[in-house]
């Protein structure tokens, strides 16, 4: 945070606050502090103990700013020196969604964030993620935490700037926009967006007319902004509307920026936004096995360190699983199912082997392949076919299980 920070020589270093600070910290941060400095004991001789409140110290030197950047070497690293980086038809597709965390109810978090409340007096303080998912490659490419205030728009369009010519974005029905298709546009920037049928009235136009795919132009409605209508010498956008008939008898309506017909057929698109469930399952991941929401202090700073740590932990583990890839192949070839990593196990396998991953003294590669043995011997099969009927308000009147049925805690 400061030039000076650091620059003395303490027992609670820069290099060791960091490694605690990716190292799960779920459990009562006392335990975690001894548990830690007895795993550096054992690997690094002549380590000095320090106490909660000399990390709690320590930590307010650090800038959450160092997990976003440390996950932005990773990822540019791997898309830079990587031959084997999926794409699709030459696109790298990714997917941006939101999601609401809850925080700790503290009098700062809540001038930050402010109160999420019900008809009733009772409240919780929570904040907006919002995640840029390359669906494909499983990395998380950029994440923010915000207020509720701010809308899923907003928070998207920031995340544009970490996209790039060749890169095609994907996103639900709670985004579209005139505008925010104009911004996509202006910076040449591919897009699947799924809209509602009353969108404009080119979309109910074309849902009477009963065509699978066409190729139109939208307008600027009266809520454009000023600046896009004005920087436009054509007022009017010119896109594709695909229609897409679900099994459950609904209609499902696409607008997309690729107006080949023949190229992109209405099936491959079908099967391209179907990709962007990743994205949830991510956020599943990030919740429930990464415990997003139990975080390790109660500041401002520390909620926002837990956060870009939790990513940068997360692209830490999908490296490592993208090594496998071609090996899970090979074992899956004469097996009645195919078998993957369980990534709730494989997160709590790298609890303080993570640590060790980045201490110098240490193998790295010894580390790396016996999590990779772990992973590999606790593969999970994959059951095609199988589908549950989705409850949207099975928990909104009582309190979400802390252990459910299909999980048990690892961390």
């Amino acid at each position: 945070m400061k030039d000076k920070d650091f620059t003395r020589n303490r027992k609670q270093s820069f290099a060791s606050t960091l490694l605690l600070m990716v190292n799960f910290l779920t459990k009562s941060l006392s335990l975690e502090i001894e548990n830690f400095v007895r795993y550096l004991k054992i690997e690094i001789t002549n380590t000095k103990p320090f106490t909660k409140s000399a990390f709690v110290q320590a930590r307010k030197k650090i800038s959450p700013k160092v997990f976003r950047h440390l996950s932005n070497l990773l990822v540019r690293e791997f898309y830079t020196d990587n031959s084997g980086v999926a794409l699709l038809e030459g696109f790298r597709i990714l997917a941006v969604d939101g999601s609401r965390i809850t925080l700790p109810i503290t009098q700062e978090l809540e001038g930050q964030f402010g109160r999420t409340t019900n008809q009733s007096d009772t409240y919780v303080i929570q904040a907006k993620v919002s995640v840029l998912y390359d669906v494909l490659n499983n990395f998380v490419i950029d994440g923010d935490l915000s207020p509720i205030s701010i809308g899923e728009r907003e928070m998207a369009l920031k995340h544009l700037q970490h996209c790039k010519i060749g890169d095609l974005l994907i996103y639900d029905r709670g985004y579209p926009s005139f505008d925010f298709i104009f911004e996509h546009h202006q910076r040449g920037l591919d897009y699947l967006m799924r809209v509602k049928t009353d969108f404009s009235s080119v979309t109910k136009s074309f849902m009477k007319n009963g065509k699978t795919s066409e190729i139109v132009e939208i307008n600027p409605g009266k809520n454009t902004k000023p600046y896009v209508k004005v920087s436009q010498k054509k007022p009017s956008l010119r896109v594709r509307i695909i229609r897409i008939e679900l099994p459950n008898g609904q209609t499902e309506l696409l607008i997309t920026s690729l107006l080949e017909n023949k190229k992109y057929t209405p099936l491959f698109f079908k099967k391209l936004y179907f990709k962007r469930w990743k994205i949830e399952t991510f956020y599943d991941e990030f919740k429930n096995k990464l415990k997003i929401e139990h975080f390790s202090g109660y500041s401002y700073q520390s909620i926002m360190q837990d956060f870009f740590a939790a990513l940068f932990v997360s692209n830490v583990q999908t490296l490592i699983i993208g090594d496998l890839n071609e090996e899970i192949k090979e074992m899956n070839l004469n097996k009645r199912y195919d078998y993957k990593i369980n990534n709730n196990l494989s997160y709590g396998f790298m609890k303080d082997r993570i640590v060790g991953m980045f201490l110098k003294k240490q193998n790295t590669q010894d580390i790396l392949e016996e999590l990779k043995q772990l992973f590999k011997k606790h593969l999970i099969p994959i059951r095609p076919d199988r589908s549950n009927k989705r409850n949207v308000g099975k928990y909104r009147n009582r309190i979400k299980p802390k252990t459910t049925k299909n999980q048990k805690d690892t961390l």
